[in-house]
């Protein structure tokens, strides 16, 4: 081979692999573009500390990118990141639960926020009110309950995507998302009783 052919040979192997490498980090920008949200209320219905969540989320894109060779395997990347932000959250909960951490709020008061022009002050503080009290019953289900039914419910992923998530199968899923609701009615009605 020619010195010429030799020197287009090796501008060929790098300009193609410029423009695998531009094309990756293309697809790890419209991950990020696209999923960010998905793995910010993921990380949150975690954690539950704004701070920890964006934390998480910072953490779940590290590890993106890190395995952003493995992407192209990848046949359902919001199923992916949202096991890898599940992983990553419980990970961040764990470590942070070794700390102990004041709150500046009351837990006891949740923060009123105005929810609509439209609602009475209150319809404002009653569904706080009711709010708060769902949060600390899904909070007390166990996890192998409150994962499932948090994904479901709150995150919106399908049994499907769930059940990736948690390696677990999508029967396990509907059964524990039943079971949970079955539980969050029972002990509502619990407290409407009293």
């Amino acid at each position: 081979m020619s010195e010429g052919r030799r020197v287009l040979a090796t501008e060929a192997i790098l300009s193609g692999a410029a423009t695998a490498e531009r094309s990756r980090d293309e697809a790890l920008e419209a991950l990020v573009r696209e999923h960010s949200r998905l793995v910010y209320r993921i990380a949150y219905a975690v954690l539950r500390r704004h701070h920890e969540a964006e934390d998480a989320t910072q953490e779940t894109f590290l590890r993106v990118v890190r395995y952003s060779s493995k992407l192209a395997e990848v046949e359902e990347p919001k199923t992916w990141l949202a096991r890898i932000t599940w992983r990553v959250a419980i990970e961040v909960g764990r470590r942070n639960a070794r700390k102990q951490e004041i709150p500046l709020e009351d837990p006891e008061k949740p923060v009123q926020e105005v929810v609509s022009q439209d609602a009475s002050a209150d319809q404002t503080i009653q569904g706080a009110q009711i709010g708060a009290v769902l949060e600390k019953l899904i909070a007390a289900l166990p996890e192998k309950l409150r994962a499932p039914l948090i994904l479901s419910a709150i995150q919106e992923m399908t049994p499907r995507e769930i059940a990736a998530t948690l390696n677990i199968n999508e029967a396990a899923v509907r059964s524990r998302v039943f079971r949970a609701r079955q539980i969050l009615k029972e002990k509502l009605a619990e407290r409407g009783r009293r």
